[in-house]
């Protein structure tokens, strides 16, 4: 499986028969897109920098709340958590997806906004790859990414949703997420291909570059 990083919470999966896409943005956010025809499309929530389906090519199915789903051969759990909006002004609905591609298991944390619950760690725990807000503000700090990071102990993490030259966005950058978890050389990488004979014994962090 292929993991590339579009950029704020958005990535491509592209497994040996299918392709998700997490999150699509508008061009309006500043990342520039590639032509994306998914077949499965996951939304955390409904906000534009996250939901912005009129993007995509093609008739992808949508994926857009709690449920178990199988789609296109990719299993799909989503589970319902506190959004990030609730750090400032209201209530808002987020949910995170657990997602079992080419026998390997990637948890997409969408615009979680605080640690998880027993329960939410007993459906997300034990991910290959983990993919984790860490820019604070409207989602979960680098601090409360380490917990969470503790609490689901994944094989692999990939930070997501912080402030890069990209954007203009109220978020943390990268750096203090790498202190928090003691990555000295953080290279961004273009892509990360993992298959089961590549993933790591211990928790190992890998930054992907955004598309320029």
């Amino acid at each position: 499986m292929e993991i590339t990083w579009l950029g704020h919470s958005c990535f491509r999966l592209k497994g040996r028969d299918s392709t998700i896409v997490t999150d699509p943005f508008g061009k309006e956010l500043g990342y520039p897109l590639p032509k994306l025809a998914p077949d499965v499309v996951t939304i955390s929530h409904d906000e534009p920098n996250h939901a912005a389906l009129a993007v995509l090519a093609g008739m992808p199915k949508t994926v857009d709340g709690p449920g178990e789903y199988e789609i296109a051969g990719v299993m799909i759990q989503g589970v319902a958590t506190r959004g990030g909006q609730q750090k400032a002004a209201g209530a808002s609905r987020n949910t995170a997806y657990s997602i079992r591609i080419d026998d390997l298991v990637v948890c997409h944390l969408g615009d979680l906004g605080s640690t998880l619950t027993a329960e939410q760690v007993e459906a997300l725990k034990d991910p290959d790859v983990l993919l984790v807000p860490v820019g604070g503000h409207c989602t979960i700090n680098a601090a409360e990414a380490a917990e969470v990071i503790a609490q689901l102990e994944p094989r692999i993490v990939v930070p997501m949703h912080y402030r890069t030259p990209a954007v203009n966005l109220p978020l943390e950058s990268l750096d203090r997420f790498c202190s928090e978890m003691a990555v000295t050389e953080a290279q961004p990488q273009p892509r990360l291909v993992v298959n089961r004979s590549n993933i790591p014994e211990e928790t190992t962090v890998v930054v992907l570059d955004y598309r320029r």
